[in-house]
């Protein structure tokens, strides 16, 4: 059955027994019409013991009153219930001495009966509601076993309770002892008062008050009962029973204990406030840079905080005169200081030549011949710099009329307070520098989206030659680039370079010597031969090093090697600026050699003076032969003792695989550079092109 009908059935149960005890109160002496006069007193008991039973059960039932740390409130509501149940009882007492004057025509003997009845039965409520509030305060963080020690108090009760069901005679001894067994347990439960370490200082008050009216409302309901003990009419010594004793004394010892102690934490119930207050700054000094507050915000949170926490008269928070702490704090924060004692101050804590001010703590400066005679008016001096090892973020220095008022404990509350200013700081550049770093990032991925857009996507193919390439930046962008272009006349124009320097720099220069080989590359109309129509490799380096004498910074330069193969006369030339060595394979030769030829990079002379420093070479290719154009982050790759990979080993490695396809073949010679630098960061940029002139040329 679930609780709520349960807890109905109990008031039902309550309900019956209190109408059975009240129509046996008003049936002595003389019966009412259709009862029978002068019940048995076991009925009387049963009844009574019935509804004290079944209204503290429909009580425990109930669900729990407390909820969470609402102590206030539910102390509250227990006042209002009880000043309900009270001013009831005055109303009860005021309709019984109305009767008894005749002033209202009811029957005395009757009225007082019912009033008793009806008292007895409001009484019994409050005890249930301060019986089962006390029970929740009691528990409060009290664990297992105290809940426990809670059960076997109520099974306590609930047998004294039954034991007044039973007319055995109990020794005197036997019943005093088992009286001061009870009441010495519930002594000790009103003990548990850990509710109250929780409260406030205007808490604790409101505390006091209500619980000095609950004392009220249990005194009246006692008083009230104990006049009733000399009246004949009424059935006192049934009804007087143990339980309801031991009921007013636990309430009663409980609300008392729980004033007492309230009383007793008054006087430390402000320093609880103050060190919360300390607490709740330090948490929030803690949660500045997590609410991406800026430094000044800092700076005056710390300063507002220090001078509550310590109760300074006056303070000062000075900038750090060297370092980066300079730009954290613009000007000097001050309360309660002018102008001429601020620059005293600075004075004295910072005289010139001195970059950082020591840590004072002085308790009466009429004993100090250093900062007394400064500060005539103060008594108490502390000084805290704030600093790591890199960076000063000012000092703060706190000042009081009262000698000895900075102890330890403030000073301990100081220094953490400090200590979590620099951090915050501390935080605050890491994540202004992790804002700066992702938009490099960002600026960085951009780039090399850039780069790799300017990468062939497509390599060139046609009937005279197969062509695999190979790149890998060393960082996110790199600075080497190669590019194809095909070319009316069965021909085709290949650049591979290199720019010094990395990251976004490079890729803009990239894309500049991209556009630079497009447009130079355009056929010239007014040509009036052929061979006229594009730039040989000659001229087009030095109109592509005029172009970059515009753009390129001073400290930059690129290398590059272009290549321009013309497949109806049988041959190619080229022209190297400063790059590596081409590699190549001669099919009729059978063997593998560099082209060692002159070349400087472009932008190193800005002048016409550069065409003297390259030239073009021709070669007539055969069928078969293999032409590898690299970079040097191929041949400079290093292994774990630093040698380097080198000309010699590249040239060996081709030489064993050069009947091998194009893509073959570039897949074995970086495999082998890889291998030989396996577990070493790249040192530089890699890129690999493998030209092979087919063994079965096209008739041009």
């Amino acid at each position: 059955m679930p609780k709520i009908r349960l807890s109905a059935w109990f008031l039902v149960a309550a309900g019956a027994c209190w109408l059975v005890l009240l129509l046996s109160t008003l049936s002595q002496g003389q019966p009412l019409p259709g009862l029978p006069a002068n019940w048995p007193r076991w009925l009387l008991l049963l009844a009574q013991g019935g509804f004290a039973a079944f209204v503290f059960i429909y009580a425990r039932v109930q669900p729990e009153p407390l909820a969470g740390q609402n102590f206030i409130g539910l102390l509250r509501r227990l006042f209002l219930r009880g000043l309900g149940l009270t001013a009831g009882l005055g109303v009860l007492v005021s309709i019984e001495q109305l009767a008894s004057h005749h002033t209202l025509p009811l029957p005395g003997d009757t009225t007082r009966a019912v009033v008793y009845t009806v008292a007895l039965a409001l009484f019994m409520i409050m005890l249930a509601q301060t019986l089962y509030t006390w029970r929740s305060l009691v528990n409060f963080r009290g664990g297992s076993k105290l809940r426990r020690e809670w059960t076997v108090f109520e099974i306590l009760l609930g047998l004294v309770l039954l034991l007044q069901l039973f007319t055995w005679k109990i020794p005197d001894g036997v019943r005093l002892g088992c009286g001061i067994a009870l009441g010495l347990f519930g002594i000790y439960l009103s003990g548990h008062q850990r509710w109250i370490a929780y409260l406030s200082l205007k808490e604790k008050w409101q505390a006091i008050l209500i619980q000095l009216g609950i004392l009220g409302f249990t005194v009246c309901f006692l008083l009230y009962l104990r006049g009733a003990q000399a009246d004949p009419v009424l059935l006192v010594p049934a009804t007087q029973s143990s339980f309801l004793a031991f009921n007013s004394f636990f309430a009663t010892f409980y609300a008392l204990a729980g004033l007492l102690i309230t009383l007793f934490n008054l006087p430390v119930a402000k320093v609880f406030e103050e060190r919360r207050a300390e607490i709740m700054s330090l948490q929030q000094l803690s949660q500045i840079i997590q609410r991406g507050q800026s430094a000044p915000e800092i700076y005056q949170i710390l300063f507002s905080s220090a001078i509550q926490t310590g109760k300074a008269d006056a303070a000062a928070l000075l900038p750090a005169t060297s370092g980066e702490g300079r730009t954290m704090l613009a000007a000097p924060l001050q309360h309660q200081l002018s102008l001429a004692e601020l620059a005293t101050l600075g004075t004295l804590l910072m005289p010139p030549g001195t970059s950082r001010a020591p840590e004072v703590l002085e308790g009466d400066l009429r004993r100090s011949s250093q900062y007394g005679p400064a500060l005539p008016e103060y008594s108490s001096l502390v000084v805290l710099p704030m600093h790591n090892k890199l960076h000063d973020y000012g000092t703060l220095v706190l000042l009081s009329k009262e000698p000895y008022n900075f102890d330890s404990e403030v000073l301990s509350i100081l220094h953490a307070f400090t200590a979590q200013t620099v951090l915050s700081f501390e935080n605050l550049q890491l994540a202004q520098e992790a804002l700066v770093n992702q938009r490099t990032q960002d600026e960085l991925r951009i780039a090399a989206l850039v780069q790799e857009r300017l990468i062939p996507r497509q390599l060139p193919t046609d009937d005279w030659f197969e062509v695999a390439t190979y790149a890998q930046a060393a960082k996110e962008v790199g600075g080497d680039f190669y590019d194809f272009l095909h070319l009316p006349g069965q021909k085709l124009a290949v650049l591979i370079g290199d720019v010094s320097g990395k990251g976004v720099t490079a890729a803009f220069h990239t894309a500049q010597m991209k556009g630079i080989f497009h447009a130079l590359m355009q056929a010239n109309p007014l040509a009036k031969k052929e061979r006229e129509r594009y730039p040989d490799p000659h001229r087009f380096m030095v109109q592509a090093n005029e172009a970059l004498t515009h753009c390129l910074e001073r400290s930059s330069f690129i290398t590059a090697a272009f290549y321009l193969i013309d497949y109806q006369a049988g041959g190619f030339s080229f022209a190297r600026a400063g790059h590596c060595h081409t590699l190549y394979y001669h099919s009729i030769q059978e063997e593998v050699s560099y082209f060692r030829t002159e070349g400087l990079g472009l932008g190193i002379i800005r002048n016409a003076g550069y065409e003297k420093h390259v030239k073009t070479q021709f070669w007539d290719y055969n069928p078969g032969d293999v032409m590898v154009i690299y970079t040097d982050g191929i041949v400079e790759a290093r292994d774990g003792d630093g040698n380097e990979y080198g000309e010699d080993r590249l040239r060996e490695m081709l030489e064993r695989c050069f009947y091998q396809t194009a893509e073959e073949i570039n897949a074995e010679l970086r495999h082998d550079v890889q291998e030989f630098s396996r577990g070493q960061p790249l040192h530089d940029d890699q890129t690999l092109l493998v030209i092979k002139f087919k063994a079965a040329q096209p008739h041009a």
